[in-house]
């Protein structure tokens, strides 16, 4: 006979569900788990959210299938944790999937569970942290899968420019598992423990008898050098999960606000003169733009975004009197700050994360031009040059740029300058914002008289310095209103500051069409 329900036996059936959802696939998987070094995908929830503010969505689901045995590997949950809660007091939504059950494997209802929160987080505007770590499609539940898959992809574009998007790649990821996380903003990897392969070793060596280990493949060193695939590595979940809040706290919420405003106690007017110091006049002498960033962002915190990819330009997020911006910069110390394919693709995709969201961008520019050599040329220059040609020209945020030395060649419009819709072009009186280096151009301008000169060496040092006292210097461009102000190097941090006051209200305007066609 049927025991009629009362309140205490269904509260103690919702409890035992809970906690075998809790428990995922069981102590024993927990425990080999935890004997990797791995947290679980609750425990890295715990360390993410605020204390006792995570809500779980649809802790109860469990896979529908029957097939391959299916019935008897039901878990409450299918191997997923979805919910909200908040960030540093503002609210965020997240998944987290539970490699213990199934292999953290995306099955119909699994995909549904993500895809549910995914929508929500849509549909209030709020940022969106995907915790990964599973094998990728189930492959017990044949085609249907697909569906909850595609699913995450379709949402991933929707919410792109909408809301941020952040990934923490907490184990291996293959196949169609890893273009979820490729279509957010940013990707965190965990050293060692991380991959990400659309195909992994046994399959290349099937196909093409090639023989790699999945850490060459896909570990977080080749994603972060060589791809530019990783936005960040950490060396362990509990960095990863600091590094993703870190990120968050310089983001607003969606495209419609502002990010948050942090009170500085670094005087907006400070002078600084060891900027002179820092960056030699010679333009032969190299130095690093790091030290500069330091110097004029509040409190010299700078958060630095690919540090290992393209080391030849620097994108990151700082603080300029409290207000989060967007920098990129040249970096002298390699390729001497050449523009290049990769650095070109590094900085389009930051400056367009930035417009989206309403960050300001300060271009600090040192670039002798586009790194020459056939190889660059056939990797396809033209075109990925034009991207950051395409990113600036569309960005609609309050855009800074910054000559200190060098400003040379095409380069000078992928950096951003007058004609590309910059707001403010400001110049170090040691500047040079030429077509050409002078000796270069001197030799090609008075090639004829030169040669034909009684003592050419001479002649050539008079030219140059003609051309240089002419053009090769800022005054030329302002005279031409193509310097809007020539600075003093120890006044940049409070004219920078000024320029972005002034810039604030900056209106956004609504372009009457589709969208624009990258050149991809």
């Amino acid at each position: 006979m049927t025991q009629p329900k009362t309140h205490q036996s269904e509260l103690e059936r919702l409890e035992a569900l809970a906690y075998k959802a809790e428990m995922g696939g069981g102590p024993k998987a927990i425990e080999r788990h935890h004997s990797r070094g791995k947290l679980t995908a609750r425990e890295r929830l715990d360390l993410l959210f605020d204390p006792d503010s995570f809500i779980e969505v649809n802790k109860l689901a469990q896979s529908q299938s029957v097939d391959f045995g299916m019935q008897e590997k039901r878990v409450p949950g299918d191997g997923v944790v979805t919910g909200y809660g908040n960030i540093e007091g503002r609210l965020v939504f997240a998944y987290a999937q539970d490699v213990t059950v199934l292999g953290g494997s995306v099955g119909t209802i699994h995909g549904q569970k993500i895809c549910r929160i995914m929508d929500e987080a849509i549909k209030v505007q709020a940022p969106l942290v995907a915790l990964n770590d599973s094998g990728g499609g189930r492959l017990h539940e044949g085609f249907f899968a697909s569906k909850g898959v595609a699913g995450m992809f379709y949402r991933n574009t929707a919410a792109s420019g909408l809301i941020p998007q952040i990934t923490g790649m907490m184990g291996s990821s293959a196949g169609v598992a890893v273009y979820s996380p490729a279509l957010t903003d940013f990707i965190v990897m965990v050293k060692g423990q991380s991959h990400m392969v659309i195909t992994g070793p046994a399959i290349i060596n099937s196909v093409t008898g090639e023989d790699i280990s999945l850490e060459e493949l896909g570990g977080a060193k080749v994603h972060s050098e060589i791809t530019g695939q990783a936005h960040f590595v950490a060396d362990s979940d509990a960095e990863c999960i600091e590094i993703i809040k870190k990120l968050l706290s310089y983001l607003p919420a969606n495209k419609d606000e502002r990010p948050p405003v942090v009170a500085s106690n670094d005087d907006p007017d400070r002078i600084d003169d060891t900027l002179e110091k820092i960056v030699p006049a010679d333009f032969k002498k190299s130095y690093d733009m790091h030290a500069v960033i330091l110097r004029i962002v509040d409190s010299e915190d700078f958060y630095e975004v690919l540090p290992r990819f393209a080391p030849n330009i620097i994108i990151g997020f700082a603080r300029m009197d409290g207000h989060s911006v967007g920098i990129v910069a040249n970096q002298p110390r390699f390729k001497a700050g050449c523009l290049d394919v990769d650095a070109s693709d590094k900085a389009a995709r930051f400056i367009r994360f930035c417009d989206a969201f309403n960050i300001p961008l300060i271009n600090l520019v040192d670039v002798p031009g586009y790194f020459p050599g056939v190889a660059q040329e056939r990797a396809g220059i033209i075109r990925h040059g034009a991207k950051m040609l395409y990113a600036y020209s569309e960005a609609t945020v309050p855009k800074i740029t910054l000559a200190l030395r060098k400003e040379y060649g095409g380069a000078v419009m992928g950096m951003c300058c007058v004609g590309m819709g910059v707001d403010l072009m400001l110049a170090w009186p040691i500047a040079r914002l030429v077509v050409l280096d002078t000796t270069a151009a001197v030799n090609l301008i008075f090639r004829k008289e030169i040669k034909a000169a009684e003592n050419p060496d001479e002649l050539r040092q008079q030219k140059i310095k003609e051309y240089d006292y002419k053009y090769s210097n800022p005054y030329h461009a302002a005279s031409n209103m193509l310097v809007d102000s020539v600075i003093k190097p120890r006044e940049t941090r409070p004219q920078l500051i000024k320029a972005l006051k002034m810039l604030e209200n900056k209106q956004r305007p609504d372009p009457n069409k589709r969208h624009g066609n990258i050149p991809l």
